[in-house]
């Protein structure tokens, strides 16, 4: 048997507290989240109490000073419990790490400690309806005014759009530029202008989550919320982008294992034709290689989870973790999901949850097809 060694002691001691945290806190309560299409702001301050956010951000803005594994504990235990509502890693991971390492001094004092006790949420804004995977096509304006920004435009899709208090939104302040044009701006919730849609998007799958359309309309911030220079927002985006991916890595593995645990109690206990599910050849043959890849799977992600730590991870790295993982992910919960019959395509049952929730990964973050491009550019790119 394999036997993860990415994790130290500290690491599982604080995996138990999450793991408690997510029984008490977030399983009893996200069926109810997921009709309500959003979890509830109180979650988000129990799990800054509890230390469950911006655990790897500096202690002088509120973090826990702790590693980027600490992070990666609290994103496998939602994904293991099925809890795909609550934004903790967007919100620790991907947008606080924006304002840590490209917000000015009052921009970090004032919203990283607020977002480490889950008293501001945060979300960040590229996706618009004409411009998804291609951040340069983006069309969302910000015009300089004297020393402010003004904004106009419009996002879809946006993680933690509904609940956020505060966005990293990408935008052009040079448009004749295209990618040197664009830039990042942190626009708090309430200036006026900005409105969220009436209603979160109603999606297949992350029912809890909620995702929200946004719209600008003269939204007026002053030129300081500029998140380093201006015209620097792509080459920031794609800085950070492949952390996100290895975030949706480390979130596809820990699903594929606990949906192995479910499927294998279920084929082991379900009977047809005088004997458990389990007795057939066929489903052992099938549990015999989806366990095959979920040890594949894990392996080569904490390789990845190793390699960003030590600053070794890139973007070609990343695509291909990402990739893979989502595509195969979603391959092995059609198959589990087939093991349970009718039962798997009722919503109670969380391989039903896991086989909706899993879609998205292989959209979200950059789809299949332009991590292929950005694989295949960096093998043929030295032929041509």
């Amino acid at each position: 048997m394999f036997k993860r060694t990415i994790y130290n002691e500290d690491h599982e001691m604080f995996r138990d507290q999450v793991r408690r945290f997510v029984e008490a806190e977030i399983t009893p309560h996200h069926a109810q989240w997921e009709k309500d299409g959003r979890v509830s702001r109180e979650a988000w301050k129990k799990a800054g109490e509890n230390g469950l956010l911006c655990a790897a951000m500096p202690e002088e803005y509120g973090g826990a000073g702790a590693d980027f594994l600490f992070s990666m504990v609290v994103m496998e235990e939602l994904s293991a419990a099925g809890a795909m509502g609550p934004g903790f890693s967007l919100h620790s991971d991907i947008v606080a790490p924006y304002l840590l390492h490209y917000g000015s001094e009052e921009i970090k004092k004032e919203w990283l400690p607020k977002m480490a006790r889950g008293e501001a949420i945060g979300a960040i804004a590229m996706t618009e309806p004409a411009a998804g995977s291609d951040v340069q096509g983006i069309k969302t304006t910000a015009v300089r005014d004297g020393d402010d920004f003004v904004i106009n435009g419009q996002k879809v899709f946006i993680t933690n759009g509904g609940n956020c208090d505060i966005l990293v939104l990408a935008c052009k302040t040079d448009p004749k530029l295209g990618a040197k044009g664009t830039s990042l701006i942190l626009v708090p919730a309430d200036t006026p202008g900005f409105t969220k849609g009436e209603k979160l998007l109603d999606k297949v799958g992350w029912k809890a989550q909620d995702t929200a359309e946004l719209f600008f309309d003269n939204v007026r911030v002053p030129a300081t919320n500029l998140l380093g220079g201006e015209g620097r927002g792509f080459y920031q985006l794609m800085e950070q982008l492949p952390q996100e991916r290895l975030l949706q890595c480390v979130r596809a593995s820990a699903a594929l294992e606990a949906a192995l645990d479910w499927t294998v109690d279920h084929v082991t206990t379900r009977k047809a034709f005088g004997q458990t599910i389990g007795d057939f050849q066929n489903t052992r043959f099938k549990i015999a290689e989806i366990k095959a890849q979920a040890v594949l799977m894990r392996v080569f992600v904490d390789k990845c989870l190793e390699m960003h730590v030590a600053g070794e991870l890139d973007a070609v790295d990343a695509a291909m973790g990402k990739m893979l993982t989502s595509e195969t992910l979603c391959q092995c919960l059609d198959t589990m999901l087939q093991m349970f019959g009718g039962y798997g395509y009722m919503w109670e049952y969380p391989i039903a949850r896991a086989w909706a929730d899993a879609r998205v990964g292989r959209i979200a973050g950059g789809t299949g097809e332009v991590m292929r491009e950005i694989i295949g550019r960096s093998v043929l790119g030295g032929k041509k």
